[in-house]
């Protein structure tokens, strides 16, 4: 990619900016600008996009994104070491690239999101990508302000991301995703992929929101599949004793007897509508 949008290699601009992976930050760049395209397609046409990005480090993926015709990247970075070595691509991609200095889980990009289409472009930083996932899949108002997530992740959550009922990945997110949106796995990435590589495979996954789920309170669904999974090997008349127990089963129409993992994501809104 370096011919195709004049920008410096990557592992240059990682020297010149002293950009040593930081564990404390979950940082893992990736450095082959052939993946970085990869990911960027997965996402479908960027023609008029504007792609939220969070994480960019020294902007791999940013300027895939860019050269594939987003209209305009907002990206948010913690790190102010990436900062400069971003401000490249920006003076590179004249309004095309707005930086955030900021912490992504505490950020509103529902609030940030501009008129026109919306989709979020990331390799997720380790540490915080399940819990920024479950934020923009959460909002009390839905359809979302995206129009789709494409985000890396360890292949372990991607599992978790599009597992459905008696697969030994599911779990509260299985359901969570299931219930809101269309989830599929895209591809694998390897760690050599990766400076530094981190000791797990990653995967990349794409989800499309469904336009009407299941109708059901996001808080009770929230509570039902935390008390469930929280103890996954108990019969759920044990597991959900807290929440009404045996009762709140029957009124769902559900077996006490059976167990989390066997539920499917409409049994789980039932039981939340009877919450």
């Amino acid at each position: 990619m370096a011919a195709l949008d004049g920008l410096p290699p990557l592992r240059d601009v990682i020297q010149r900016h002293g950009l040593d992976a930081r564990k404390a930050l979950g940082q893992n760049f990736l450095l082959d600008l052939n993946l970085t395209q990869k990911v960027a397609r997965t996402a479908g046409s960027l023609e008029g996009v504007t792609v939220f990005e969070v994480g960019p480090g020294p902007g791999g993926l940013t300027r895939a994104i860019l050269a594939l015709g987003a209209a305009k990247v907002i990206a948010v970075e913690r790190d102010a070491r990436c900062l400069p070595a971003l401000a490249e691509i920006a003076d590179h991609y004249p309004g095309r690239l707005e930086v955030i200095e900021g912490d992504a889980l505490k950020t509103d990009f529902s609030a940030l999101a501009p008129q026109g289409p919306v989709k979020i472009i990331a390799n997720l930083p380790y540490n915080v990508g399940t819990q920024l996932l479950v934020n923009w899949l959460l909002p009390m108002q839905w359809p979302p302000f995206w129009q789709s997530l494409t985000l890396m992740f360890q292949k372990e959550v991607g599992q978790r991301i599009v597992a459905q009922e008696d697969d030994n990945h599911y779990g509260r997110l299985g359901v969570l995703c299931g219930w809101r949106t269309q989830a599929q796995m895209a591809f694998d990435i390897s760690p050599q992929a990766f400076t530094p590589p981190p000791k797990v495979t990653s995967t990349v996954v794409h989800l499309i929101p469904k336009e009407h789920p299941i109708p059901c309170a996001v808080e009770k669904l929230e509570a039902v599949t935390q008390a469930a999974f929280g103890q996954r090997r108990k019969m759920l008349r044990q597991s959900l004793k807290p929440i009404g127990g045996e009762a709140l089963l029957l009124k769902a129409d559900i077996d006490p007897q059976r167990r989390a993992e066997t539920l499917s994501v409409e049994e789980f809104c039932r039981l939340a509508n009877a919450l």
